[in-house]
């Protein structure tokens, strides 16, 4: 039994944000940041839409989108 229902989209993306910067690869000057999951894990990365060469990718929080309910308790509350 699924808990979660299927989505209506017949295709799933990640929103992709315009960086400014030009890849060192290819000269492209298309670079978007977005999160991947690769080995090690959820990444935050900056990808040249051209070659796809890696500008960055520094490690993103390791539940992707999911926010266990209570880290978002503040502090003083506690």
């Amino acid at each position: 039994m699924q808990t979660f229902p299927r989505p209506a989209q017949e295709r799933l993306y990640v929103e992709r944000e315009p960086v400014d910067a030009t890849c060192p690869e290819c000269g492209g000057t298309d670079v978007k940041a977005y999160r991947v999951l690769s080995e090690g894990g959820w990444w935050q990365a900056e990808k040249c839409q051209d070659c796809l060469a890696s500008l960055s990718r520094v490690p993103a929080p390791a539940l992707g989108s999911y926010v266990p309910l209570g880290t978002t308790v503040p502090s003083e509350a506690r």
